[in-house]
């Protein structure tokens, strides 16, 4: 029976709920110490002296080390187009940019002796005036670096040779959105580790996304060869996209354990990481749409103020994405884009779930109902009419994206139906008729998204073991995907091995020979691939060996996947199975191996996943409190390999949108001091604030890879978050309120209320 689109249970989980998985923290290195980082308690401030005498006679410290005493560095730029000027050094050098930057580095026999000692360090700063606004640090005094080209500018962005032409348009719509700056928050943290083995070699433990390109970032801070490093990440808590490359910190653990001669293990606490591990979104949006009376869109423009933080790192290069993604599911026959990145006195911004989708989405989506809102057309209506149609894909849209295959109006359709939307605004109507103290809200997005957009190539490698198991080796690192559970899908649908008797190995460099991050939702259409296709080959030669056996010829052979026995075609009852291939083998080969197929996958290019969500709230006018009372969700990933681990995937996808839309929000007083560096003060959502989500399954599938598969990793937060934040809106409409920025609390929307009860004429 075939695995593929069956609802197979994950294999991940046994290990997780018996608690014998092995995290970071569980790893233990004989002799290690521990570093504790103390980081500036000050936004901005020049350093005027470090003291770390007292600290270094502490009891239980090994050593203390500063920026002066550092041979390496700085940390690498994300991208090559950012000012040199603002390159990070690992731990701070004459200045502080940020609450939360590393400033000393102590190693101590324990934690809490590390701890101890940090408070002995006396750090003499020079207060400076701080920015907070990334609009204000466009024409600030306030420069965070000196010798830049363009004061607090980090890149400019647009689209060339485009330009939005608004001049024939009947009706032109503006509105400035804020894409809320989130905190990650994964459960588990930076957690990291480095010793110096005995082959000469540094050994990095990472807690990431996949160790090769943490391998290299570490390799070039040191100045080491890519073969001097290993680096092993195997269970890991969660990354969200924050976790993608080793922080500074983390960079900077190898050189301590050279130091010191000892290994060396760094465990940051949660509110280490909600000031130290880069922060999401943080985008200002300038939206301008405009078309015709009857609903046509013929010109949209877009132009994002994007948060850098204080030094440019991922964050900074996010609106490329917005700038790729830019008109959406729709066909708009001009269109312009333009972006400026800026730094602030704030930590550093980058990748998180989405990375640029989820914010172009946002700003279409609510650009095209303030559109339907201002020509008195339903949202619904509007959307219908500007869709690209089906049958132009293969298409190029006007930014260069190469969409793929799409069928948003089925989309659209389908999430309607589920929902009952016209009965919903029969009941949304009767509500405000009756002046009800609760009113209905429905909202929607439909949203197309880029996955596997960068790293277009992975890596996948099967082997025959004895007894006819299979050994496979991947490149994609899981951090709660799956990866084990579908990758062994795939290998057993395509050899006819047994599920269980298939083992998956990730996360070594020394194991496996190559691999990306596990980010960008790549995973099934590029690691995927490359496994069935490895496969595919391991059979081929498997073909060979059971010719030999029958006495018959390759030519007429025929491998019966429901067996998994090679037999003579026309006669499946004399076959020969892969233990058969397997024991022949044992018997004349020298070593471990006895066949080997490996794959590197090269993608013709990223996909292109859509979906419509409908969402539905509740708003007491009382108190402003918003409830989610629906959401459903049709997402059209391309062909699922497995339904449970897709669906997981989109709740947890859904969660985060329904997240920013209501709840959470990184804020700085006007100093730079965190406001809501813990999870006390941050509003993490939790199942409570959430309902069952309704999930609706379309599959169109693509020609790019061979499974027909696309990503699906991110499609909750993309749609989930504009069509919630279009659903509060919508609910408040007939109140003169045009727009709210997330994330809507209750006193945001309670004073929006109350502002607009107080603007409206008497009747």
């Amino acid at each position: 029976m075939a695995l593929r689109g069956t609802a197979v249970r994950r294999r991940e989980d046994d290990p997780l709920l018996r608690g014998t998985s092995t995290f970071v923290a569980d790893i233990s290195l004989l002799n290690a110490a521990q570093v504790y980082y103390l980081t500036s308690t000050m936004a901005h401030a020049d350093i005027i002296s470090i003291d770390v005498d007292d600290a270094k006679n502490a009891p239980g410290v090994i050593d203390v080390v500063t920026h002066a005493d550092l041979d390496i560095g700085p940390y690498p730029a994300a991208n090559p187009i950012f000012d040199e000027a603002m390159v990070r050094p690992l731990l701070a050098s004459g200045r502080v940019r940020f609450v939360g930057e590393p400033v000393v580095a102590i190693i101590a026999e324990s934690a809490a002796l590390a701890q101890d000692a940090a408070e002995l360090v006396d750090i003499r700063y020079e207060p400076l005036d701080a920015i907070i606004d990334p609009e204000a640090a466009l024409d600030s005094s306030i420069i965070l670096f000196n010798d830049t080209a363009e004061g607090n500018v980090v890149c400019r962005m647009e689209a060339e040779g485009l330009h939005a032409d608004f001049d024939t348009c009947d009706v032109v719509t503006e509105v400035r959105t804020v894409n809320n700056r989130l905190a990650p928050a994964p459960i588990e943290t930076r957690v990291a580790a480095a010793e110096w083995g005995a082959d000469g070699r540094l050994h990095c433990y990472n807690a990431g996304q996949g160790p090769h390109p943490v391998r290299a970032a570490i390799a070039s801070i040191l100045g080491l060869e890519k073969d001097q490093v290993r680096v092993v990440s195997r269970d890991v808590g969660g990354s969200f996209g924050a976790k993608a490359r080793p922080s500074p910190e983390e960079a900077l653990l190898g050189w301590l354990a050279k130091r010191v001669n000892r290994p060396v293990v760094w465990v940051p606490s949660r509110s280490d990481d909600m000031v130290g591990l880069g922060h999401g979104r943080g985008q200002i949006q300038y939206c301008r749409i405009g078309g015709s009376s009857e609903g046509d869109i013929t010109a949209y423009h877009l132009h994002v103020v994007q948060e850098a933080g204080a030094y440019p790192a991922g964050g900074a290069g996010l609106p490329a994405n917005a700038r790729a993604m830019l008109t959406g599911c729709y066909d708009i026959a001009s269109v312009g884009f333009s972006s400026v990145s800026v730094v602030t006195n704030t930590t550093p911004t980058g990748a998180y779930r989405g990375a640029g989708r989820p914010e172009a989405a946002a700003a279409i989506e609510r650009a095209v109902d303030v559109f339907a809102k201002a020509i008195g057309m339903d949202p619904t209506e509007v959307r219908r009419r500007n869709f690209h149609r089906p049958e132009v894909f293969p298409l190029t849209t006007k930014t260069g994206s190469d969409y793929d295959s799409g069928e948003y109006e089925a989309s659209l359709d389908a999430a309607l139906d589920v929902s009952g939307y016209n009965d919903l605004r029969v009941e949304q109507a009767r509500r405000r008729s009756t002046g009800d103290t609760r009113l209905l809200g429905i909202g929607l997005a439909t949203y197309v998204e880029r996955t596997a957009g960068a790293g277009r190539s992975e890596y996948g490698g099967v082997e025959l073991l004895s007894g006819g198991r299979i050994l496979a080796r991947t490149g994609s690192s899981p951090y709660g995907q799956g990866h084990h559970t579908a990758w062994a899908m795939l290998i057993s649908d395509a050899t006819g091995v047994e599920f269980d008797k298939v083992e998956v190995v990730h996360g070594d460099t020394d194991e496996v020979p190559q691999g990306g991050i596990t980010g960008g939702s790549r995973s099934v259409q590029l690691a995927g691939a490359a496994l069935w296709n490895a496969s595919e080959i391991l059979v081929e030669q498997a073909k060979k060996i059971a010719a030999e056996l029958l006495e018959a010829s390759e030519a007429d052979l025929s491998l019966d996947v429901e067996t998994g026995n090679f037999h003579v075609i026309g006669t499946p009852s004399i076959g020969v199975s892969w233990e058969h291939v397997a024991d022949h083998l044992g018997e004349q080969t020298v070593g471990p191996r006895l066949l080997h197929a490996e794959e590197v996958f090269e993608s013709e290019g990223p996909t292109f996943p859509f979906g419509t969500h409908v969402a539905v709230v509740e708003v007491d006018t009382e108190t402003g409190k918003v409830d989610l009372q629906r959401l459903v969700a049709c997402d059209d990933a391309g062909v699922i390999l497995n339904p449970l681990l897709a669906d997981g995937q989109v709740h947890g996808g859904l969660a985060q949108g329904a997240a920013q839309a209501l709840l959470e929000e990184f804020r700085y007083d006007e100093d730079g001091n965190p406001l809501t560096g813990n999870l006390g003060d941050y509003a993490v959502i939790s199942a409570a604030e959430l309902p069952m989500f309704e999930r609706v399954v379309l599959e169109t599938p693509t020609h790019i890879n061979p499974l027909g598969a696309k990503g699906i990793g991110e499609s909750g937060t993309v749609g989930a978050t504009p069509a919630i934040q279009n659903a509060v809106v919508d609910a408040l409409s007939h109140l003169g309120i045009r727009h709210l920025d997330m994330p809507m609390t209750p006193e945001k929307v309670w004073r929006s209320i109350n502002a607009a009860e107080v603007s409206l004429p008497d009747s």
